[in-house]
């Protein structure tokens, strides 16, 4: 079957629609080697046939949407690990192509989302659950600029912009989307009623509600028993379809890296995430192709 030839925003008129689960995890559990500060950047450059893989096991278990593999792939970042510019533009556009081999092989329609990582990713440090990087809006467009560029020259359906930790990047990036005119989704992580930042949720999302290439917002990458309160206050600042990819509630120690679990698996509302106005509902780290075939057939089905 092609990839999804309608865009993504008409489906989220109609429809909730599935994404996929993290990526690292299904590498790491494919056999690959996710150490160093590239984490899945070096199976993007060192094995893309393990990213296919990968992409693949998600669209078999029902995903409707795979994000591809570009999220810790900055220019800084790889020119340390010896990569120049034109290498790692490569890189990012060789994402785009893995993600779209694996729709095109799937028996459901599927869009591609070309992720753009925040600036914390490609630092390697767990900056991205802390944001304020010191940095001011335009120097972190000036950031993102080159990447995203990168990414829609390789034809990507829309732009996953995920795991933003503050309004400082997302205006930043909202920025460059409105230079570009290209269609994306604006992802926060947050913590206890806050960007991990600790803005406003309110704020967070009134930045993107009037911004027409958005279109969808919320949040990934954090506690699924932070997702609710997230999706109310987005709903209240803005008529967008709004969109859910947690983790399993695991916390991320940058120092040793390592994920610490929780004691107990934190329940998913899924219904009431739907009721509060949620369309792209997933998972983000530690979630698998398992999770992903349950959450479709809980999700899809309301």
């Amino acid at each position: 079957m092609p990839r999804a030839v309608g865009p993504l925003a008409e489906a989220l008129a109609r429809r909730a629609v599935l994404l996929d689960g993290g990526l690292s995890n299904q590498l790491a559990a494919q056999g690959c080697d996710l150490s160093g500060d590239l984490w899945s950047g070096r199976v993007l450059a060192e094995q893309p046939d393990q990213v296919v893989a990968a992409h693949t096991a998600y669209a078999r278990a029902g995903a409707e949407v795979l994000i591809t593999a570009s999220y810790q792939v900055g220019y800084e970042a790889f020119a340390a690990h010896g990569h120049d510019r034109a290498e790692t533009t490569a890189l990012l556009r060789r994402s785009v192509r893995l993600a779209a081999r694996a729709a095109e092989a799937a028996d459901q329609e599927v869009w591609v989302a070309a992720s753009v990582g925040p600036y914390g990713a490609v630092l390697a440090d767990g900056s991205e659950y802390r944001g304020r990087y010191g940095l001011g809006v335009r120097e972190l467009a000036a950031f993102h600029r080159p990447r995203v560029e990168a990414l829609l020259a390789a034809g990507p359906d829309v732009l996953a912009v995920e795991t933003i930790p503050d309004t400082d990047e997302a205006e930043a990036l909202l920025t460059v989307l409105a230079e570009t005119g290209a269609p994306a989704w604006l992802s926060y992580t947050v913590a206890d009623g806050h960007t991990r930042a600790g803005q406003p949720l309110r704020e967070a999302f009134a930045l993107a509600a009037a911004s027409p290439q958005v279109i969808a917002v919320g949040v990934n990458c954090c506690d699924p028993a932070d997702v609710l309160p997230a999706l109310e206050a987005a709903a209240s600042v803005t008529a967008k379809p709004l969109l859910a990819y947690p983790n399993d509630g695991s916390f991320w120690n940058a120092t040793t890296r390592t994920w610490h679990s929780p004691e107990a698996p934190a329940p998913w509302p899924t219904h009431a995430w739907r009721t509060t106005g949620a369309r792209l509902v997933g998972g983000c780290c530690r979630i698998g192709p398992d999770r992903i075939a349950e959450l479709g057939a809980d999700v899809l089905r309301h």
